[in-house]
């Protein structure tokens, strides 16, 4: 209690099904005229009737959907050259949590003040460049409220961060109407990385009560409905669920962020390219695990946010979470081994030594990890 906490968010958050529709304004309300839009070919389609409703409020949109996996650095400076071709006066991440990122890099550094590799690290962006607004239209990242950035660096096999104030946009939307056609593979992956968001804020050396009252309650919310969502998309109060989930999620990251899963999970995801909601989904058992006995109190409430009884003993009801994960896990057809996406055991001290140089992270895990700690917890998710 005695640790000051400060939330970043963005100044407007507009949450409920077709409120994108409802608010489509928002741009000339803020004197906001050329509008590039930084999408995927699939999201900038589902989002056409959006589109047309900002050009009938007078605007020019120019739309950049070249987004159609997690981004490497050449990606994103792609983005960013066309925006400066475009000159817009706002950037729109219209899409899963890679479109999103990188519009936030391209509204940062649109101006040219700061290069890409001069920002990378926590708090070395000076300012951005151009009004921002996140529209998410997948359940996951929550990167339409925190203040990160992700890109992959192909050189290392690795994923950088940018973590700035400055990132956090000016107006986020968080409508769930736009994840109806989401498919039930990229519902499930992308809503376990918004469950391990919330369960590695809470379960965390710096975790503080402010920040509880989101992890907890994005716990609940995606526990009790994922496995709805996946298995029937077009429902529309189990996508709600998953979205606010994943916001509160998102506004777990600039005051804690997460710890050991996703340090684990960055070198499968640079090396392999697996989805970062696989890649945590497959690590998450076995790091938590290792972690149960550090902070047995704050698992169980974790399992009870997850719907576990309370049986009286919180190291039992903790493990009695951490099987209830799995199960949701495998219910949404997620694959449970690495060895089932490919991953060569003969790669994992390499994976190991890769994920020690997460330091920012792995300094919050409840337990501290050594390098041979870190190829255990491989060998066991193997």
């Amino acid at each position: 209690m005695n640790k000051t906490t400060t939330f970043l968010q963005p100044s407007r958050v507009y949450f409920g099904p077709n409120c994108t529709l409802e608010y489509a304004d928002i741009f000339a309300r803020a004197g906001k005229a050329r509008l590039f839009v930084v999408s995927g070919r699939h999201a900038s389609d589902r989002a056409a009737p959006l589109i047309a409703a900002w050009q009938a409020h007078g605007a020019t949109v120019e739309i950049w959907n070249e987004v159609s996996r997690e981004p490497e650095i050449a990606l994103f400076e792609q983005a960013l050259a066309a925006a400066r071709v475009f000159q817009p006066d706002a950037v729109v991440g219209l899409g899963g949590g890679s479109a999103l990122d990188v519009a936030k890099l391209v509204a940062a550094l649109a101006d040219g003040a700061q290069s890409v590799h001069e920002v990378f690290g926590i708090g070395l962006l000076r300012a951005r460049a151009k009004f921002l607004v996140c529209i998410p239209t997948t359940a996951g990242t929550g990167s339409e409220v925190s203040p990160n950035a992700i890109l992959h660096d192909e050189a290392q096999k690795t994923k950088r961060a940018v973590i700035s104030p400055h990132l956090v946009p000016d107006v986020a939307y968080e409508d769930p109407a736009l994840t109806l056609t989401v498919p039930s593979a990229v519902t499930a992956t992308t809503g376990i990385d918004a469950l391990t968001h919330c369960i590695e804020a809470y379960a965390n050396r710096n975790a503080r009560p402010l920040v509880d009252m989101f992890a907890l309650e994005g716990i609940r919310r995606i526990g009790r409905s994922i496995e709805t969502a996946v298995k029937n998309g077009s429902d529309l109060a189990a996508r709600s669920d998953l979205m606010l989930g994943a916001y509160c999620g998102g506004m777990c990251l600039g005051p804690v962020n997460t710890a050991a899963v996703h340090a684990l999970s960055y070198p499968l995801g640079g090396t392999y390219r697996l989805a970062h909601g696989l890649a945590n989904s497959l690590l998450m058992p076995a790091v938590l695990r290792f972690n149960l006995a550090a902070m047995p109190a704050r698992y169980a409430e974790i399992a009870r946010a997850l719907g576990v009884a309370t049986s009286g003993s919180d190291l039992a009801d903790a493990e009695t979470g951490l099987a209830r994960l799995v199960e949701i896990s495998r219910s949404c057809g997620i694959p449970q081994r690495l060895r089932d996406v490919a991953v060569p055991e003969a790669d994992l001290p390499r994976l190991a030594r890769e994920a020690m140089k997460v330091e920012r992270l792995l300094r919050n895990n409840p337990r501290e990890l050594t390098v041979a700690d870190a190829e255990q917890i491989y060998r066991a998710a193997y």
